[in-house]
């Protein structure tokens, strides 16, 4: 179950005097989405890898296994990049909350009242703590986009493939090190690779990644009921 928040870091939320405060080296990462490589997988496509996304006092939550939401302890290791979101841009009234009716999620499921980034989240958890885990079908991807369509971010409409694009090629590392650590493996695993394996591993790359993006790619915009959120 959640964790209780922290009484030395309590959240300070947008529009006080302060603005929200990340602490990497506490691992707190206050309304973000946090990004982390994925063994082996990672190793050959470096674009691709594990997502969270955290609470207001900056605890992580990531979709990790079958009924099993984490909290407070990443899966896979430490984040590696993150990306904070402005709630100017979310719409977390209740009214707001129901993103998408053809995902069954009725538009007063979050009560009559205005509700809080982290009722939100919370509301998503209770729903994946229920849910099946597959890779292909329902993974760490779905469910913070499921978070995000809730907080009405950007006004909703995310699914794993146009939140994958939008941390990759948005998300700041964090730092130096994390940024090598994440690309070292890819780097190695393609130079020994090629050097023994020549064209050979680099057809097997090719034909590895089109198929892994392809799957995502159809099952997020040719057949929508494929991959959940």
């Amino acid at each position: 179950m959640e964790a209780n928040l922290d009484s030395e870091n309590q959240p300070m939320v947008e529009g006080s005097s302060q603005t929200l405060q990340i602490d990497h080296r506490r691992a707190r990462f206050p309304c973000c989405i946090v990004w982390t490589p994925l063994p082996a997988i990672s190793w050959l496509v470096p674009f691709i890898g594990h997502i969270g996304i955290c609470r207001e006092d900056g605890v992580i939550l990531d979709f990790a296994g079958p009924n099993f939401v984490c909290v407070d302890n990443f899966a896979f290791g430490a984040a590696t990049r993150y990306l904070q979101i402005s709630k100017a841009k979310c719409h977390i009234n209740s009214h707001q909350s129901g993103y998408d009716m053809e995902n069954q999620h009725s538009q007063d499921e979050l009560g009559g009242e205005a509700c809080t980034w982290d009722d939100v989240l919370r509301k998503s958890t209770q729903e994946f703590q229920h849910r099946s885990y597959n890779i292909f079908t329902c993974n760490c991807h779905s469910f913070v986009a499921n978070n995000l369509n809730r907080l009405g971010f950007r006004s909703g409409g995310w699914n794993v493939v146009n939140l994958a694009a939008f941390i990759f090629l948005n998300g700041n590392w964090v730092s130096k090190a994390s940024m090598v650590g994440s690309f070292l493996p890819f780097v190695v695993v393609f130079a020994l690779g090629v050097i023994f394996g020549g064209w050979t591993f680099l057809t097997f790359l090719a034909f590895f990644t089109f198929l892994l993006v392809g799957w995502f790619l159809l099952g997020t915009y040719c057949f929508k009921n494929l991959i959940q959120l």
